[in-house]
């Protein structure tokens, strides 16, 4: 029989190009039709009204059916009669590529910023037939299907076209829809089958154990075009942003319900309405791109294009980005650029191959973490991310990605010994490939509009400046040094800080380096080293006393500000990602306090310009004494654009109250205690000055004016100037 090589490799599942055979070709007679089904029992070519046009033959005992068409070919269906059921169904094989040229172009140059509408699962329409185009980039497959429930799961039913030029392969098929379930089978290079992969660009998944991919179609209506113009002309560096870092699953759960995660929908309401009455300006959310193992916090992502389906559908999680934005509150996204995991059905050895990752286990995997690493050399790889955080800004409307372990990226030998890395081409350590991406990535995100912030915690120079200076080009770096240097400090019982004094000065050196977000984040609140409550020393009142003076201190420091969940009301146990928080603490007015103090410093922060508006420039900041390492007083102004609206910071580390305490001020005139985290109504003694102070002609610390304050323990006191003050 003609062709029977090719039809044996056909129903064996191992034909690389199946649209050579099936569907409609020219023969001798005229046409001839061919079409798999291992279910059917008869198939008939049908015409739009139902006649039949002629009947197939099966030419192949595992379901190849085959009918001769004389003349010219007409418009045909198939009529089904398998053993339960007669259905009706278009031909998948009949159908051209969906895929354009400049798709396919773009495609194989690796520049298609819109890659999640060309690659993936697309509700669409070819030639007037409703269905789902699908496209998947494997290079190295010799053969890749669709398999679903549509189809029994057998991938010789719906076997794609390659594109040899970009290493593409796609089908468009027909009578499905939105909700559908599927999965990709590959043939793999070396003629092995592969466990079923998920769609690397799928819009929605399925939860474990089936991972299936989801076909999806966004019936979403935005509600905030106000706040997307408004973000379009933002100038994050002069403007307050005081972040609340959030995990999903665990800021508050329903225990009357199984313990079960809020839905974004419910977010929406709940966690969005505590934010606004908070005073924070974002919400940043531990990453929700789809993930396969709870406890990896989402640092693990399997589905780089989805939301997570644990609190919803990709138009719920759209819902709640649109009442972030309705409530003045924008979303950034933990993102995770730098690894992914091995399950099987993920990106690992996707074709058959070390497709995304590096083939070499010095380059290609992380030690520590047990993940891969992305191979930043290749141009389809990068397309693959930069479309992805484009893809978040763009179709989620999200206002910043703080983009995961920058330092692993840029090392060659991040946490590896001699011998176990590979060298740039000029002998160096710096990846210059992840550099490069890095840099195109915060110009592509910057221009739509939105904030990128770098977790990166070596001395990398010139981390969040412009790409054209020669700077990798984020907005904004958390600023680690600080967090270790003063986390330290306030371990340390108060007797022995004075030796330590140095640790809360030495980030002013560095300070305007860069533009720094000063992070209390989830890092600091697990693996042992139990809450930032439980890290201060002393008694119970004592620690919380320490906690809201260097929550005040935090606010009057230069720097954009992040305190994970649970710190603004001092939880008191290590986090847990599968618990909720301790909210029953609030019934204490101890743990109360602090929350409002909280709320308060947002609203000082928020509303005062000159503890945001020069958060990044040194001409923002000035000391007038830090050198008392022996009562443990550090005492600093704060300018904004309107240098006579200046605020004083004056923060007391020990745990006695000291009267007459003598500070120089460059102005005279009357001063305003706009703060005092020893208030009663925060929990501290009520110890302080009584709202107002009023300069003396006296010099002291090198400026003409002075205050003689007391100083409350353990406490943080801002003064706004005379000018503020009016």
């Amino acid at each position: 029989m003609k062709h029977s090589k090719q039809i044996e490799a056909l129903v064996r599942g191992e034909h690389g190009d199946p649209f050579s055979l099936l569907g409609p070709h020219p023969s001798d007679d005229g046409w001839v039709v061919r079409v798999i089904n291992p279910g059917a029992d008869e198939i008939t070519l049908i015409d739009d009204a139902g006649e039949v046009i002629a009947p197939m033959r099966r030419i192949h005992p595992e379901g190849l059916f085959e009918a001769q068409l004389p003349g010219g070919t007409v418009p045909y269906r198939l009529q089904i009669r398998a053993a339960t059921a007669t259905r009706i169904e278009e031909d998948p094989y009949r159908f051209n590529s969906p895929l354009g040229e400049l798709d396919r172009y773009l495609l194989g140059e690796g520049s298609h910023l819109r890659l999640a509408e060309t690659l993936g699962a697309t509700v669409t329409e070819v030639d007037g037939v409703a269905g789902v185009r699908f496209a998947v980039w494997a290079p190295n497959a010799r053969r890749v299907s669709v398999v679903g429930p549509f189809n029994a799961w057998d991938g010789r039913c719906h076997s794609m076209r390659l594109h040899p030029a970009n290493g593409v392969w796609d089908i468009f098929v027909p009578g499905i829809g939105a909700g559908e379930l599927y999965k990709l089978e590959l043939l793999g290079a070396d003629g092995q089958l592969l466990p079923l992969k998920a769609d690397p660009l799928a819009k929605r998944m399925e939860p474990p154990p089936g991972n299936a991919s989801v076909v999806h179609a966004s019936t979403y209506r935005w509600d905030d075009a106000d706040w997307m113009d408004r973000r379009a002309q933002h100038r994050t560096l002069e403007q307050p942003m005081s972040i609340y870092e959030v995990h999903l699953g665990s800021w508050r759960r329903k225990p009357e319900e199984s313990n079960r995660w809020l839905s974004y929908r419910e977010l929406a309401a709940e966690l969005v309405s505590y934010v606004r009455e908070m005073g924070y300006t974002h919400i940043e959310l531990l990453p929700i791109t789809e993930y396969p193992f709870d406890g990896s916090w989402g640092y693990q992502p399997i589905g780089l294009y989805t939301p997570t389906w644990r609190f919803g559908s990709p138009d719920d999680f759209k819902y709640f980005v649109d009442r972030c934005h309705e409530h003045g509150i924008g979303v950034i996204l933990d993102w995770v650029p730098a690894h992914f995991p091995k399950d099987v059905h993920g990106l690992a050895r996707f074709d058959g191959t070390c497709l995304y990752e590096h083939a070499d286990p010095r380059q290609g995997e992380h030690q520590d973490w047990g993940t891969l690493i992305y191979n930043f050399g290749r141009r389809e790889v990068v397309n693959y991310l930069l479309a992805n955080a484009l893809w978040w800004v763009n179709e989620y409307h999200l206002d910043g990605l703080r983009v995961d372990a920058v330092a692993s990226m840029l090392y060659l030998d991040y946490s590896r010994e001699p011998g176990q890395w590979v060298p740039n081409k000029h002998g160096g350590r710096e990846n210059l490939e992840a550099i490069a991406f890095l840099k195109t990535m915060n110009e592509l995100v910057h221009g739509a509009g939105a904030t990128v912030i770098a977790e990166e915690s070596t001395a990398w120079p010139m981390v969040s400046r412009p790409t054209w200076l020669g700077g990798l080009g984020f907005t904004l770096k958390w600023n680690m040094g600080w967090m270790h240097d003063t986390l330290g400090y306030l371990r340390e019982d108060p007797i022995h800080r004075k030796y330590h004094h140095d640790r809360m000065t030495f980030g002013l050196i560095y300070a305007f380096t860069e533009n720094f977000v000063l992070p209390l984040s989830h890092d600091e609140v697990v693996h042992g080293k139990g809450s930032l409550y439980g890290r201060m020393p002393g008694d119970d009142w004592q620690r919380l006393a320490n906690l809201r003076a260097y929550y005040a201190f935090t606010y009057g420091y230069p720097g954009k500000k992040l305190l994970f969940m649970g710190g603004e009301f001092a939880q008191i146990a290590e986090w847990d990602y599968n618990q909720s928080l301790d909210w029953h603490l609030l019934e204490t007015d101890a743990h109360a306090g602090i929350q409002r103090l909280v709320r308060d410093l947002n609203g000082l922060y928020r509303d005062i310009p000159a503890l945001h508006q020069k958060d990044c420039s040194a001409d923002g900041f000035q000391w007038i004494d830090c050198s008392d390492t022996e009562q443990g007083v550090l005492i600093f102004m704060r300018r904004g654009q309107d240098l006579d609206d200046f605020v004083v910071v004056i923060s007391h580390f020990t745990p006695l109250v000291r009267a007459g305490y003598r500070i120089g001020v460059p102005v005279s005139g009357t001063y305003t205690e706009t703060l005092n985290t020893d208030a009663t109504e925060y929990g501290g003694s009520g110890a302080g000055n009584l709202g107002k102070l009023t300069a003396e002609n006296i010099e002291a610390h090198g400026l003409p004016y002075s205050l003689a304050l007391t100083l409350p323990p353990l406490a943080t006191l801002m003064l706004r100037s005379p000018a503020g003050s009016d």
